[in-house]
């Protein structure tokens, strides 16, 4: 039986030390704050967001080991684990399975541009040589692939593949997936800006970058939306918070602007990880101005 994931998942920064060192202390706290004030429905460290491709196998490990001894059972904790090859994958997911986690995520294989059989035997292994449930993640911007529905309809023959998290921006791929998959696959929204619409499509859950600024708003579109689907109150919801997302989807700087927004709120999470340069002065006061109309 799988499981069923829904609500707000918030995918974690990544802070850093001076130095560079994953900041334990930084990581602890925000995890802590997050589930217990913020009342976040799920984690996942090592997603984009957490600059998992910055980071070495050692440090992958540690992020998650720490996430899931923080949580303690509170929230559900979905590691990514993704990797350009298989076998890297499936190694970074029996180490989530085996450490406790609830479920992983991963992207497609990413700088390879596998084509459709390919991606289908990268999931195949990795569900048929783990025991954990496997969110898959269609990113074609990041990724270079994009998963059509067709093929996710393929996945959720697996029974550990039941939930996918789309990104491709494309509004019409909530109803195929629907149309196709049923109820074997469960949808979570992957565009921030596209949250509402997604949810009145039918998606159960959102992953969310904003949610580690402003994780109880996140949480309240969700449940206008989602769960009670009172879209009026939605949709004034929706549009305080839209400039933000927009802010994050029109320069793509998910992390940069990510850290930057925990600074401005007192919660220091270091610089990104080079090639990542912190964001313009320009963004930073779009940022700090956005934030000032945002309860935390």
């Amino acid at each position: 039986m799988s499981k069923k994931f829904e609500g707000v998942y918030a995918v974690l920064c990544t802070p850093f030390t001076r130095d560079e060192r994953i900041d334990e202390t930084a990581l602890r706290k925000h995890v802590r704050f997050l589930v217990d004030k913020g009342k976040i429905h799920g984690l996942i460290p090592n997603g984009s967001t957490g600059e998992f491709a910055a980071l070495s196998e050692a440090e992958r490990k540690t992020i998650a080991e720490i996430v899931i001894d923080e949580v303690a059972g509170k929230a559900p904790v979905v590691v990514g684990t993704a990797s350009v090859s298989t076998k890297e994958t499936v190694m970074y997911t029996r180490h989530a399975a085996n450490g406790g986690a609830d479920g992983v995520m991963i992207v497609a294989p990413y700088y390879c541009h596998p084509n459709d059989e390919e991606i289908f035997g990268h999931y195949k292994t990795i569900a048929e040589n783990s025991d954990i449930e496997i969110i898959i993640y269609n990113n074609p911007g990041t990724s270079g692939v994009d998963m059509q529905p067709e093929l996710i309809a393929r996945l959720a023959e697996f029974e550990r593949i039941s939930h996918v998290k789309e990104s491709s921006g494309d509004m019409t791929r909530a109803a195929a997936i629907q149309r196709l998959c049923g109820d074997k696959m469960r949808i979570f929204c992957g565009c921030d800006n596209l949250s509402l619409e997604m949810f009145i499509m039918g998606a159960v859950g959102w992953v969310a970058p904003p949610a580690n600024m402003i994780p109880r708003l996140c949480v309240e579109l969700y449940e206008l939306g989602a769960v009670k689907k009172d879209f009026e109150k939605a949709k004034e919801l929706y549009f305080r918070l839209l400039p933000l997302f927009t802010l994050f989807e029109t320069t793509g700087q998910y992390v940069q602007l990510t850290k930057a927004g925990l600074e401005i709120l007192g919660r220091a999470f270091g610089v990104p990880r080079k090639p990542l340069l912190p964001p313009t002065d320009e963004h930073k006061q779009q940022l700090k101005e956005i934030l000032a109309t945002l309860p935390n």
